[in-house]
């Protein structure tokens, strides 16, 4: 399992590699939230509360996407801007959690940032997924990039997200924790990038 000792170097990598995108990313950034505002008609940036690390609340920045604040699971898509769909499609939304990381509310690998009613809950082993800072990928986010997709197709996707995926991720999460070295997160840093 992961210790304190690689907690503090994860955190230092984090920053590093912050300090070295942050001039890299900070135009499109800000392109893409002026592109935002011009289709959706709100402030380009959507802030949504999530479960952090040991259970403590944060707030998430993403590139705003939709035509409206309405979240239902398994139509997002539907809701998107068709600017919008091409930035999901391609993690560009995404983006902004930069900042989430370098305020040290995110890492760069790590469990999915959930919302309340999800993490917050777990018992027993299961909370040592809450042990690490949730991250922008990884293993199950690279196993659910399609997720989306997947509960369009379900006729109660609130249900199947519960019942199967959840489960699913819970699972993945813990041997991410359970497992964790530098070399895993390099590794899931290069697939996540093959895959956009």
């Amino acid at each position: 399992m992961i210790t304190s000792k690689q907690l503090v170097f994860k955190r230092a990598f984090d920053l590093v590699l912050s300090v070295f995108l942050l001039p890299v990313l900070i135009v499109p950034i800000v392109l893409l939230i002026i592109l935002s505002i011009v289709e959706t008609k709100a402030f380009g940036i959507f802030v949504q509360q999530r479960v952090g690390q040991f259970g403590r609340p944060f707030q998430i920045y993403k590139i705003r996407t939709l035509n409206n604040d309405v979240h239902q699971l398994g139509h997002l898509e539907k809701a998107a801007t068709p600017l919008g769909r091409l930035i999901r499609r391609y993690k560009l939304d995404e983006l902004p959690q930069l900042f989430n990381v370098i305020l040290g509310q995110m890492s760069f690998v790590g469990p999915r940032p959930d919302l309340f009613g999800f993490a917050d809950l777990l018992e027993g082993e299961d909370r040592i997924i809450l042990k690490v800072k949730p991250g922008i990928t990884g293993p199950a986010t690279l196993k659910y990039r399609h997720e989306e997709k997947l509960l369009s197709q379900q006729k109660d996707p609130e249900l199947y997200n519960r019942l199967v995926i959840w489960k699913d991720k819970v699972e993945i999460n813990k041997h991410y924790v359970q497992n964790w070295s530098f070399s895993l997160d390099l590794k899931l840093i290069i697939k996540s990038i093959k895959a956009s």
